[in-house]
């Protein structure tokens, strides 16, 4: 991840993995088979559970996660770059002849307890989890034989860290199992899909280099077609120069993208509670990470436009999720408890935020006629003017989610309405940082 232009390397084209992989068995029913265009790639329905799901966590770790200093690009920084900042960090640390290599064997992930990550993901109310299987630099989370001695089976922790997880998450909880890969260096992913089954492919770092190169289409065919996670796996659109925003399942646009208005394609706002990377930072200070104000205000903003939250945190060297991580997932589901129904299985509506007062965003489930309004600002008033919803009298009915008492509202002028919010104390509001308010039979 990172803002970072991708670096090029010209690699020798590999064995196409697609002729090793005989394909599952097919089912009594099968639907079309998709060709290796993206005409027919791009034809797939999206899986539903994705957009259902609304809220995931990405999970940025590895042998960067050791120097845990500025950014997951510490080695191109360092050593393709040479920025002041990293090359004085390492001279002011390090022996002058250590080389990034040195750093897999300090990865111990010595602490790393799957489950009890796999407990804390449950706990944001997130529905499905990314981990970085690989990241630009090539280091495996599994004993790859491609990467001899640089994985995390040979070197490090000595453990298959992504088996660990996905056994944890897929026994412990109701999250889907996902895997960023980083193409740059190799072609494909599909030993990942065949071995650890998961239902979020996240494609990055094509290096510069187009579809073509990495034969993206054809893998994706496979994935598809005849992968054993045909049926139920997404992708994103990262999959070649020129494919981002463009081509693929869902699309992620850039990283951090948040476009404040209705897209027509599903679409996800990957981002970082660090406002700086997507790795720990030893040096991190606490105004660098977002408040949980600031994440809710992502979420629905998000959510509200049609896309799904995919919020990252990045563990350190010896597995641990550090408190300020904790916190955050922790206070996401306990908002999530209260206001989880305007966020899960919600669907956009005709306006995605409020004309007359600002912070107030909606989603709807049209076949409950339900609308809501989910609101950052608690009036001083106790009032809350709507612009968009249209009431009936005697039809429309207005609770506080977590409160759940009927509520009053008058129709304004010309239109909108204003609605009487209860009046609470600190201690007897639902939540903290953000409040629902759901009304049935608006238009």
């Amino acid at each position: 991840m990172g803002s970072a232009e991708r670096p090029r390397r010209s690699l020798p084209p590999l064995l196409l993995l697609l002729l090793l992989s005989p394909p599952s068995p097919c089912p009594a029913r099968r639907a079309a088979r998709f060709d290796p265009t993206w005409e027919s790639l791009d034809a797939r329905p999206l899986p539903a559970w994705f957009d259902q799901a609304k809220f995931g966590i990405f999970i940025h770790w590895g042998v960067f996660s050791v120097p845990s200093f500025g950014s997951e690009w510490f080695w191109w920084y360092w050593q393709k770059e040479k920025r002041p900042m990293f090359v004085n960090f390492m001279k002011d640390n390090y022996p002058p002849d250590f080389k990034y290599e040195d750093f897999g064997p300090l990865f111990t992930a010595k602490f790393f307890n799957a489950n009890q990550w796999a407990d804390l993901f449950q706990a944001s109310g997130a529905k499905y989890v990314v981990l970085t299987s690989k990241h630009h630099e090539g280091f495996t989370l599994w004993g790859s034989e491609y990467s001899w001695n640089w994985n995390a089976v040979d070197e490090g922790p000595k453990r298959d860290i992504v088996r660990e997880l996905e056994v944890a998450i897929r026994n412990r909880t109701d999250l889907r199992f996902g895997l960023y890969y980083s193409l740059f260096e190799w072609f494909h992913p599909l030993f990942l899909v065949s071995k650890y089954r998961p239902e979020v492919l996240w494609s990055d770092g094509d290096g510069g280099a187009p579809d073509s190169y990495w034969n993206s289409t054809g893998f994706l065919a496979w994935l598809y077609n005849d992968s054993p996670v045909r049926d139920t796996v997404v992708t994103n659109d990262r999959w070649g120069a020129g494919s981002i925003c463009k081509h693929g399942g869902y699309y992620t646009c850039s990283d951090r993208y948040n476009p404040g208005h209705l897209l027509p394609h599903k679409w996800e706002n990957c981002m970082t509670i660090d406002k700086f990377s997507w790795g720990y930072r030893r040096n991190a200070r606490i105004s660098d990470y977002l408040t949980i104000e600031e994440l809710v205000k992502q979420l629905v903003e998000t959510v509200s436009c049609g896309g799904n939250l995919l919020m990252n945190i990045g563990p350190t060297l010896d597995g641990t999720i550090s408190a300020i991580f904790e916190e955050r997932l922790r206070q996401m589901g306990a908002w999530l408890k209260v206001n989880g129904e305007a966020i899960y299985d919600s669907h956009t509506w005709r306006s995605q935020n409020d004309t007359i007062t600002p912070n107030v965003w909606y989603t709807s489930k049209p076949k409950q006629n339900l609308v809501y309004a989910i609101f950052l600002e608690w009036p001083t008033s106790g009032l809350l003017i709507l612009g968009q919803p249209n009431a009936t009298l005697g039809a429309t009915k207005i609770k506080l989610l977590g409160h759940g008492q009927p509520l009053n509202w008058i129709s304004s002028e010309q239109k909108g309405i204003t609605v009487e919010l209860p009046q609470l104390t600190v201690h007897q509001m639902p939540c903290k940082w953000g409040w629902t308010l759901a009304l049935t039979n608006v238009i």
